[in-house]
């Protein structure tokens, strides 16, 4: 059985940027496509970014394309998510997650069995 542990969320200014972890255990995130999700006060969990279980191909939500970067470390087992040019409405917990996506795509929550406890980002204008 796959365990994910997030890490790297805190409270910063916007404008900034953050990086948070996944730390894979139990099995290597290769054999999954991984996934960032997002979940603020009051709203359903979002898709943030995504990467395949080859690692060819990323994906990413339109509000944060081209601010946030998803990428992966092997030899670390570790998943991370950079986000730059940080803003208020990034405030959320964040989930990292691990599934396959043939079923419903890399964007589809239910792609997705394992789940992190998440980590809180908050972002202060």
């Amino acid at each position: 059985q796959v365990q994910l542990v997030e890490s790297g969320g805190g409270l910063v200014q916007a404008g900034v940027s953050l990086r948070l972890s996944c730390a894979v255990s139990g099995r290597h995130f290769s054999n999954y496509a991984m996934g960032w999700f997002r979940q603020a006060p009051g709203k359903e969990r979002e898709f943030v970014a995504a990467l395949n279980r080859s690692g060819r191909n990323t994906y990413y939500a339109d509000s944060v394309k081209g601010r946030f970067t998803i990428s992966s470390e092997y030899a670390k087992n570790t998943v991370y998510l950079q986000m730059h040019s940080l803003k208020p409405e990034d405030a959320a917990v964040y989930y990292c997650a691990a599934g396959f996506c043939s079923d419903y795509g890399c964007y589809a929550l239910q792609s997705y069995d394992h789940w992190g406890q998440g980590t809180q980002v908050t972002v202060s204008s």
